[in-house]
């Protein structure tokens, strides 16, 4: 697991607070960012967010903690299989949620997918792939991007906390698809990373308060 730091000094940082002073706001405001990427156990991630979507952050915590006590600590596929439907649905989950969960542990266990390849796949590429398994769709596609792969130019537009900080800073009701990529162009090639900083002021509370640009 590779540890990160995102400070003034990152040409990432610096590209993005030339290109947008809203931005370039925040970012002071939030300071350096250091990160690890997640990609020890890519499988238990998805499954994670399987188990997360439709849920509060808190709740999917909850929900996924009871899944690594009925692992014994660790979420694996070869653990997984050793599991009854039963059991996975005793943690909170639903019936559909176990499917998801069935179907890409018997893609995983089989080979039919390994995830250590998409290191070497294009965004695109990697996207496609997510999609076509059951109980992925564009939200968690686009989270794997970010956080397992670490990819620095993805726009998740489709997130909840990333529509509450993009509110915040703009001032906008406009949660339109069409909206946030015309506006966020500016940011490419890090729109991962400009995502990160409004993740991380929204974690801080800056949200709470009302977004000035000069104050």
């Amino acid at each position: 697991m590779s540890t990160i730091v995102l400070d003034e000094t990152s040409p990432a940082i610096q590209h993005l607070c030339k290109k947008d002073k809203r931005l370039a706001k925040v970012i002071k405001m939030v300071g350096p960012i250091t990160y690890e990427v997640e990609s020890k156990n890519p499988y238990a991630f998805l499954v994670h967010e399987i188990i997360e979507q439709m849920l509060s952050v808190k709740a999917g915590a909850k929900i996924y903690g009871r899944l690594k006590d009925l692992c014994n600590g660790e979420v694996l596929p070869e653990k997984i299989a050793q599991l009854t439907n039963e059991q996975i649905k005793s943690i909170g989950t639903s019936s559909s949620k176990v499917s998801f969960i069935r179907s890409l542990t018997d893609k995983v266990i089989s080979g039919e997918l390994n995830l250590e390849t998409f290191e070497h796949l294009d965004d695109e590429e990697v996207y496609k792939k997510l999609l076509s398994l059951r109980g992925i769709g564009s939200w968690t596609a686009k989270m794997y991007l970010i956080f397992v792969l670490d990819r620095q130019d993805i726009l998740p537009y489709e997130d909840v906390a990333f529509l509450q900080s993009y509110e915040w800073i703009y001032k906008t009701k406009d949660r339109s698809k069409e909206s946030i990529t015309k506006r966020c162009k500016k940011w490419k090639p890090y729109s991962s990373i400009a995502s990160r900083y409004l993740y991380r002021a929204l974690d801080m509370g800056f949200t709470k308060s009302e977004f000035h640009l000069y104050k």
